[in-house]
């Protein structure tokens, strides 16, 4: 069985110097020996990445995006320090290696990463992975779990107190997002207008809870073992996570799902296989969260409408980067449909919300 991810050659316009990263590399990991080889895994539409191979060594090398730069999502120094910060307290994060903010060598700061070896699910399961209802009910469980894991840690006792702005992080998190989806958008997209207004008039007062939040965890963001795969050992792609509402996260999360019964458009834009028989709806999710977390998710209308809203935020502001010709991905021309799904599924869950 493979589910491990593939890569491919570098894509034209993403290559980088790999004389100056191996010399850089060998210079600050301690017994790196043998000729740096490097390859690109194709999936990601943010900051790339890309598998290293040193000797018989492998790791992930990130680096920011070519074009459009949005600052806080593509920090290499910020997203390396959370790192190496959490995983003490929470060793699904992969091991973080080295840094630099030296742009002499490639023309921006980078990091490196131990790869973590295992299998990823992505849209589809693969024939080699055939799941009965009551495995995919229980990958669904592991999966919460480590999500509530991770929202349980101690963020002050791991050194990252100041690490974010918790005060005020729903209220900034709606703004900003209204903003930020008002800049990147092009003709051609939907203006949200509504639904950003909603989002205003029923954002839930201060939460007291706060913890590291991901802000994109989801099945393709896990990696499981090899030979267990209910066994979750790993969790990737930390570029935006933060101090902040840990409801906020599970939103996020959410408007990654789709249930079985969901309309056309919806299944049209499934990145995960949470349709499957057994799979957890989203309130399924939702309720064993709330369970493990011991939290009230009476608002969860508001943590789903926003995490829709901010998915297409994120899928606008690399549609823009397309558009604009800052990058020759032919995924990112895509995104405008997805942008246009997430508009309509955020109208249809105000439409039916008592909030």
């Amino acid at each position: 069985m493979d589910l491990t991810d593939e890569t491919r050659p570098i894509r034209e316009g993403e290559e980088f110097d790999i004389k100056k990263v191996e010399q850089f590399l060998k210079d600050v990991i301690p017994n790196l020996t043998g000729t740096l080889t490097v390859a690109q895994f194709p999936g990601g539409h943010s900051n790339l990445t890309y598998l290293i191979r040193v000797g018989d060594r492998d790791m992930v090398f990130r680096r920011p995006p070519f074009g459009r730069k949005v600052k806080t999502a593509h920090d290499m120094g910020r997203e390396f320090t959370m790192l190496k910060a959490l995983r003490p307290a929470f060793p699904y994060c992969p091991e973080p290696l080295a840094y630099t903010e030296d742009e002499s060598i490639i023309g921006c700061p980078f990091y490196v990463m131990e790869r973590i070896n295992g299998l990823i699910i992505r849209k589809n399961l693969p024939e080699s992975l055939p799941l009965k209802p009551s495995e995919a009910t229980l990958l669904c469980e592991r999966l919460t779990d480590v999500f509530v894991e991770l929202h349980q840690v101690d963020y002050k006792k791991i050194g990252l107190e100041g690490f974010g702005k918790p005060e005020g992080y729903v209220k900034r998190q709606v703004e900003g997002w209204s903003e930020r989806y008002r800049t990147a958008k092009t003709p051609d997209a939907p203006d949200f207008e509504e639904v950003m207004a909603w989002l205003h008039e029923k954002m839930p007062p201060e939460s007291p809870h706060v913890s590291v939040i991901h802000n994109d965890y989801r099945f393709d963001n896990v990696v499981l073992h090899p030979d267990d795969p209910f066994r979750i050992v790993g969790v990737l792609d930390w570029e935006m996570a933060t101090i902040g509402d840990p409801l906020m996260d599970l939103g996020g999360a959410l408007a990654y799902w789709t249930d079985h019964d969901d309309p056309p458009d919806m299944q049209a834009i499934r990145m995960i296989p949470t349709h499957l028989p057994g799979m957890f709806t989203r309130n399924d999710f939702i309720r064993r969260y709330a369970k493990k977390m011991g939290v009230s998710v009476e608002k969860s209308d508001f943590y789903s409408c926003f995490g829709m809203f901010r998915l297409a935020g994120i899928a606008q502001q690399i549609y823009w980067r397309y558009y604009h010709g800052q990058t020759k991905d032919e995924r990112f021309k895509l995104m405008i449909i997805a942008v246009s799904v997430l508009e309509k599924a955020c109208r249809r869950l105000i439409e039916k919300s008592v909030l």
